[in-house]
Formats: structure tokens, C-alpha cells, sequence
């Protein structure tokens, strides 16, 4: 009888790593025209994975940033946002700092009429760090803040 060849498999073929990469860490905070300057709104970013290594000691660091910011004339794009936190993935940076170097970088590319940045680092040596820093455009007042009722939440049919 005779034998059946299984026929070879074609290697496979990796791709090519790009002479230029499509994403890289950078520190430009690209910006579009608000689209509603006439409002206050708040954008709400959420960073998990932030991630810096300690100054004195090398050791990674790792934090939970939210930024809660109402724009004046212009809004942060969010790829460059991306690639400006992936900037810090390998620098030392104490948390005060880092954390009031991103709020002062955002500032300064938005000019927003408010900016809150709440950086939460994750343990370090038995101790959880929170910093909390803020900018608020000279003259601007927020809006009186709108207290609607409560009501219970709604599980099915009555």
C-alpha cells in the first residue's frame, strides 16, 4: 500500500517591525477646537496603567490617574494623551512631582477653565499614596451645583 505524505506547512511569516513604529512615548499633548466652548462640561479620563519607577530606588511604580477637566477653547486628543503617560513608563519621578508635572503640561496645552488631576499609587512599603492637585482658570466660577431628587432604583414590573 502505498504511503500518503502529509504535505509540508509553509513556515510562517512574521511581520516586520516598522522602521517607525505607529505609536511611540512622546511628551506632545496634541488638542482640537471644544466643540461646545459654550457650556461647562466635564471630560473624564481614566489612566489605570500608569506606570514611573522610583527616583531613589528604581523600583517600579504604579497608579490610577483620573483627570477631570472642563475646556475652555480646546479639548486633549487622546492618542497623544496616551503616548504622553507612556512617557513616564521609564522615568523616576516621586508622585507629587509627576503628578503636578501632568497637571501643569495639561494646563499649559488646553488652558482649560478646570482641571483635577487624582493620582492613587498603589502600595508601596505598606502605605497607599493619593495626590490631588487642581488648576482653576482666573475668574472662572463654576456653576451652581443642581440638586434633583432621588429615587429608588427600579428592579422589573410593579
Amino acid at each position: 500500500m502505498p504511503s500518503k505524505k502529509t504535505p509540508a506547512k509553509p513556515p510562517l511569516e512574521q511581520r516586520p517591525v516598522p522602521p517607525n513604529p505607529p505609536s511611540a512615548p512622546s511628551k506632545a499633548l496634541h488638542v482640537f477646537p471644544n466643540p461646545a466652548p459654550e457650556r461647562d462640561y466635564v471630560i473624564q479620563f481614566q489612566v489605570p496603567e500608569f506606570t514611573c519607577h522610583c527616583p531613589l530606588t528604581g523600583q517600579p511604580d504604579f497608579a490610577h490617574f483620573t483627570i477631570d477637566m472642563i475646556a475652555d477653547q480646546l479639548c486633549v486628543e487622546l492618542k497623544s494623551l496616551k503616548m504622553y503617560f507612556w512617557s513616564y513608563r521609564h522615568e523616576g519621578a516621586f508622585h507629587e512631582k509627576v503628578t503636578n508635572t501632568i497637571l501643569d503640561d495639561i494646563v499649559k496645552a488646553t488652558k482649560p477653565r478646570f482641571v483635577r488631576i487624582t493620582a492613587k499609587w498603589y502600595v508601596r512599603g505598606g502605605i497607599y499614596t493619593n495626590v490631588v492637585a487642581e488648576h482653576r482658570k482666573k475668574g472662572w466660577k463654576p456653576q451652581p451645583r443642581v440638586e434633583l431628587p432621588a429615587h429608588a432604583a427600579q428592579t422589573g414590573l410593579i
